[in-house]
């Protein structure tokens, strides 16, 4: 019986009703009222209080400020790291095409891929072929084919093709030739003997894409040519060219020599290389 009239009083107290007036002092003129409760009140500052948790919370989540706060990371930040990770993958991809290159380069030095049989009989034979018993009706996808390529052609502004049977090697140097190409043997070359300090040539025009000393092969040449054709130049006394540099068919790219440890004599190494394959040099070229 006691709790209930307590109950009722301090609900009284909630809502008893008091007024707040502000006055002048010096005249006691009312300027404002406003009639509030106990129960008015604590509504009010439980709202003021959610909507001033909420709106800092807002403020600290979308605007710059949460910077200031420990855990979070800055803006600039963010879009710094962004950019070094696409420069890191730039990166990776540039170094990924440069071991390949490199290691193509290394593989030409060094010999080591497989090789193709290539010769001058079996391109006699394949000249001397019948054409009566072979089908030479275009099917339809080499009619489209056919058709697709007309168009790119007509509109080329750049004689982009070029014949193959218009492409005519030099020889690097004359002379007796003192080791054959020999497959079986891995030799994927010729020596040619040469007297010393001969000016070795380019066999065609192209690009110096190596020009550097090596140890086993002395001063060493490569240079690489249209139709993905590449020709070296081994035991070399000179260079006369640098990497980078274009040069033309004919024209001096060293001096033959004596150089590296695999040297027997003065004498030039020459290498042919089709699309990453060895070729037979004196299939293409008379060097007497």
């Amino acid at each position: 019986m006691t709790d209930k009239p307590k109950e009722k009083k301090f609900t009284k107290k909630l809502l008893h009703k008091y007024r707040l007036v502000i006055l002048n002092e010096d005249t006691f003129e009312e300027r404002f009222a406003i009639k509030l409760t106990r129960l008015n009140v604590f509504v009010i500052v439980a709202l003021s209080s959610i909507l001033l948790v909420v709106g800092t919370i807002l403020l600290i989540s979308f605007t710059s400020l949460r910077e200031y706060i420990p855990g979070y990371s800055s803006t600039a930040l963010k879009k710094q790291a962004t950019e070094l990770n696409y420069k890191t993958d730039s990166l990776q991809q540039v170094i990924s095409m440069n071991e390949r290159y490199y290691s193509s380069i290394k593989s030409v030095l060094t010999g080591d891929v497989s090789t193709v049989v290539f010769n001058r009989d079996s391109l006699i034979k394949a000249e001397n072929l019948d054409a009566n018993g072979i089908n030479l009706n275009p099917s339809k996808e080499d009619s489209l084919l056919r058709e697709k390529v007309d168009k790119e052609d007509k509109y080329n502004l750049f004689e982009t093709a070029i014949s193959a049977s218009n492409f005519v090697l030099f020889p690097p140097a004359n002379g007796t030739i003192s080791e054959d190409y020999n497959i079986k043997d891995k030799h994927y070359a010729i020596d040619i003997v040469v007297a010393k300090d001969t000016p070795v040539k380019a066999t065609a025009d192209g690009t110096v894409i190596f020009a550097e000393w090596t140890t086993e092969t002395g001063y060493v040449a490569i240079i690489e040519h249209r139709n993905d054709l590449i020709s070296v130049y081994k035991h070399n006394a000179s260079l006369t060219k640098q990497q980078g540099d274009l040069v033309k068919a004919g024209e001096v790219i060293a001096i033959a020599g004596n150089t590296g440890a695999l040297t027997t004599g003065p004498h030039l190494h020459f290498e042919l290389w089709s699309k990453g394959y060895p070729i037979n040099p004196n299939n293409f070229i008379d060097f007497k």
